[in-house]
């Protein structure tokens, strides 16, 4: 790799602020924010909207799409081929 090109890589918390949920990783993200965390030191902290504590897909409350509804319901706008 090539020397001053690169974005730092350190710790970030990401926080998402719809489930009251954080966790700590590394990232080249920065926040001008910081967080003191649980292990007593201070990192910058990036707000996100969605994770996967408050995604439906992962909590389970995902919605199912009527396919075959909407499929019977385009053929008989537009009829069927054939």
């Amino acid at each position: 790799m090539r020397n001053g090109i690169h974005p730092s890589y350190g710790p970030v918390v990401f926080r998402d602020r719809a489930a009251d949920y954080a966790f700590l990783t590394r990232s080249t993200m920065t926040s001008e924010k910081t967080i003191d965390w649980e292990d007593g030191h201070t990192y910058p902290v990036v707000d996100v909207e969605i994770s996967n504590v408050s995604h439906p897909f992962y909590t389970g409350t995902a919605r199912v799409l009527d396919t075959a509804g909407r499929v019977e319901r385009f053929e008989r706008r537009y009829g069927k081929k054939g």
